[in-house]
């Protein structure tokens, strides 16, 4: 079981993550209409909040435990030779 929960929850993160990249690629920065009826919106920081910043945040968080997990397995096999 926590096995699926951490399979969908890096599933989620990664769609978070790619939704932030192309966020800023997908809206109109000189128009404001173009994301004036977003979540977050009017105001363009609001907007590039709601919709990038999860996604900075799950890329952070899938960083650390893969840093975590490498590290953690090269100093196990490290300590065992």
């Amino acid at each position: 079981m926590r096995k699926i929960v951490i399979v969908l929850g890096v599933i989620v993160g990664v769609y978070l993550a790619a939704r932030a990249v192309v966020e800023p690629f997908v809206i109109d920065f000189g128009d404001a209409s173009s994301y004036r009826n977003d979540w977050g919106g009017p105001s363009l920081f609001g907007v590039l909040a709601v919709h990038c910043g999860p996604g900075i945040i799950a890329a952070c968080l899938i960083g650390r435990n893969l840093r975590r997990r490498l590290h953690g397995a090269s100093a196990k096999a490290s300590t065992s030779m």
